[in-house]
């Protein structure tokens, strides 16, 4: 390739490009531990450089360097820049995107747990060891890099316990709000839904809130749910997926299966299929996970769901799944057909039949 050449400069751009992507990530996690979306919240308005330097308690010897800080979020699309005329001195002022408004401390469904986990050492020497991983018999890479599951490791800090309910918790409620604006008819003329591996009970709070003669189940682990009070028409069961679910109209479940390989997820799905009534009495199973390059063709989209792929095979040795490997699953289950809908970010609704 000749060093002159268009195609030699767009390929060193490239290199460059995606070797230091992961700086994107890392300032934006540091503009989470600084509170700077925050900060600029709670001012009511864009607000001006000197008065965030202020406001966040920066050190003084550091507070030079807010400004390329701010930079790199500005061009990466996570805060807005203005710059002031003379009745304002001229000075920058920055606002929230859209982006950032879901990183708010106070946002209801923010994101923050997918943010701030990210880069953490124990991930960044999973990452690391892919290259051994790939030359040894270790089940991940993760258990390659500590010696033990991504599991086994996150359950023993409270904190990252804490960060990984938040998150689940804030994601169960924005499928929720979606699932219920969006394709209510789902659960009309049901009497029963159970909610699988749903701990937190969030997805199942919000659809027993809206539907008050809808009776709602979750099932986790007895050690999990053993001290979760009901609700009226929401109640929580100890149990195994493996082994039972109890039998509902709808059998429900978010992001569960991309945790585990094909032959495990065979198995679950034979326990849904079980619980359910036939397809003429309203049986089904609603699935929400990736379906990759499945019907999102925008390349940020695709890209995402590649890169969860492989975060799922680093961390957990399994995958997110295209159509035909879930339609493989489906029929391996004993299921007669299914439905995907697209729904808010990068993953889908699939309805499930028998």
């Amino acid at each position: 390739m000749e060093v002159q050449s268009a195609e030699f400069r767009k390929a060193q751009v490239h290199i460059w490009s995606q070797s230091f992507s992961f700086i994107t990530c890392a300032s934006l996690k540091c503009a989470l531990q600084l509170g700077i979306a925050d900060a600029i919240e709670n001012h009511g308005k864009p607000m001006a450089l000197s008065d965030l330097t202020n406001t966040l308690q920066i050190n003084p010897s550091k507070s030079q360097y807010l400004p390329r800080l701010m930079r790199l979020l500005v061009n990466s699309g996570f805060f807005s820049e203005q710059q002031l005329g003379d009745a304002g001195g001229g000075e920058n002022v920055y606002g929230l995107t859209p982006s950032m408004r879901l990183l708010l401390k106070n946002e209801p469904l923010n994101l923050r747990g997918i943010v701030l986990p990210m880069l953490d050492p124990l991930q960044i020497k999973a990452w690391n060891s892919l290259g051994n991983w790939f030359k040894n018999e270790d089940g991940t890479a993760f258990e390659t890099a500590h010696g033990k599951s991504y599991w086994d490791c996150v359950t023993e800090d409270p904190k990252d316990v804490e960060i990984f309910t938040e998150t689940m918790a804030s994601d169960s409620l924005l499928v929720a709000k979606f699932v219920i604006t969006e394709h209510k008819s789902l659960f009309e003329g049901l009497d029963s839904i159970i909610d699988v591996g749903g701990s937190t009970g969030t997805f199942a709070r919000a659809i027993a809130e809206s539907f008050p003669s809808l009776k709602c189940t979750v099932l986790d682990l007895p050690e999990t749910v053993a001290n979760i009070e009901p609700t009226n028409n929401l109640e929580f069961v100890g149990g195994n997926m493996f082994e039972k679910i109890p039998p509902a109209h709808v059998v429900f479940l978010k992001m569960v299966l991309h945790d585990w390989n094909d032959e495990d997820c065979v198995k679950i799905l034979k326990n849904c299929r079980k619980a359910i009534p036939e397809k003429e009495k309203g049986g089904k199973v609603i699935l929400i996970e990736t379906v990759v390059q499945g019907q999102m063709h925008d390349s940020e989209s695709v890209k995402t769901q590649i890169a969860m792929d492989m975060d799922m095979l680093v961390s957990f040795g399994t995958k997110e799944r295209t159509e035909k490997e879930w339609e493989i699953l489906f029929k391996e289950a004993g299921f007669s057909s299914y439905k995907i809908f697209p729904i808010v970010d990068i993953r889908s609704l699939i309805e499930v039949y028998p």
